[in-house]
């Protein structure tokens, strides 16, 4: 087997070509910036750092909402890029596990698997989904499904089921409340929720600012 800095080296150079030409908020400098953010945390934490580099690189390998909810897609294919570097089937099936429940699923996803490594990646993911990045990456992935970017007829759904929350096509806007302004208290490490804390309150002024100018 390959060192581990090789196996890391060949995994981008995977994940590059792979997400080549994705959508903006799901593309290589999304996985690279969720990749940094793991190392940042982990740094702080009791996790092996191989597994939380391999678990953040292919994250988002193939997510489900691009590959019609095939939640198993993405998985199998990190299992057969893993296995073709040789590596232990033990660290295969964590990886795997971090990928089947990383994502929010309108806070639906169960809690049957955990690890100090799921931890790390999962706070990672959410800190790229909330702050000025988060909010960039809303309205990419809204103007992508041609969604409209707010109507104050159509009221958020807090209570949405997860098969609601994977069909859902509510106005951006309204992401916010049903996603993004929960990551906050979902943060699992104590380095995350400090993280999350200033990036949180970066879209609570911007949604301040933008009900100012919509002008309800």
């Amino acid at each position: 087997m390959q060192n581990n800095q090789e196996i890391i080296n060949a995994t981008v150079a995977y994940v590059k070509t792979s997400l080549e030409g994705a959508e903006g908020g799901h593309d290589w400098w999304h996985i690279y910036r969720v990749w940094q953010l793991s190392r940042q945390i982990a740094a702080h934490e009791t996790a092996d750092m191989l597994v939380v580099e391999l678990g953040a690189l292919l994250h988002d390998i193939a997510d489900s909402k691009f590959h019609n909810g095939d939640e198993n897609i993405g998985p199998a294919r990190a299992r057969a890029f893993m296995a073709s570097q040789g590596l232990p089937e033990e660290i295969i099936v964590h990886v795997e596990n971090i990928i089947r429940y990383i994502s929010f699923k309108g806070g639906h996803n169960d809690h049957a698997f955990r690890s100090p490594e799921l931890s790390v990646v999962q706070d990672a993911d959410r800190l790229d989904a909330i702050g000025a990045i988060g909010i960039a990456r809303a309205f990419n992935y809204g103007g992508f499904k041609n969604r409209a970017i707010y109507d104050p007829a159509v009221k958020p759904n807090m209570v949405m089921t997860r098969e609601e929350y994977k069909t859902n096509t509510a106005p951006t806007i309204n992401h916010f409340y049903e996603k993004l302004l929960l990551l906050k208290d979902r943060m699992n490490t104590n380095t995350g929720r400090v993280m999350a804390a200033e990036r949180h309150q970066f879209m609570e002024t911007f949604l301040e600012q933008f009900y100012k100018e919509t002008g309800f």
